[in-house]
């Protein structure tokens, strides 16, 4: 291989190697991203009942924490990091591990447990909460 052409080839293997670098640091500025932007929610009002579907693919059951305060959803989940055995290369990482998620709902709810009446179910990565309307009062004018 000649002098010359072989500068470029090295020249070559060296911009490679920085530009999976670049991706590197910008595969965990994604991660940091989706941690942010994530999880994906779904709120419809259905017969009496508000919906709330919430994505949380690959998160346990066990380490998804929901509240209510007032009209706020706070939506907690984490998970750990998949350990690999062996030589391993990694070229994107953008799934969470954790989301911390406070999103406001269209109707206030009491904070007094006995009066929040809800369930929650988790099925295919997706929680779905369904929440018993608040009664509304109304007040005479005399």
């Amino acid at each position: 291989m000649s002098p010359q052409r072989r500068r470029v080839y090295t020249k070559s293997n060296e911009n490679r190697k920085a530009m999976m670098e670049k991706k590197k640091g910008a595969g965990n500025l994604s991660r940091e991203f989706f941690e942010f932007v994530m999880p994906a929610v779904d709120i419809v009002e259905r017969q009496g009942e508000l919906v709330v579907s919430v994505d949380l693919p690959g998160f346990a059951k066990d380490s998804i924490l929901l509240s209510v305060e007032g009209n706020m959803l706070s939506i907690r989940a984490s998970r750990n990091e998949a350990s690999e055995q062996g030589a391993v290369t990694t070229y994107q990482l953008h799934r969470p591990l954790r989301i911390d998620k406070t999103i406001p709902l269209p109707y206030t709810f009491t904070n007094d447990d006995a009066k929040l009446e809800g369930k929650a179910a988790y099925e295919n990565g997706v929680v779905t909460l369904r929440l018993k309307l608040p009664t509304k009062s109304t007040i005479q004018i005399s």
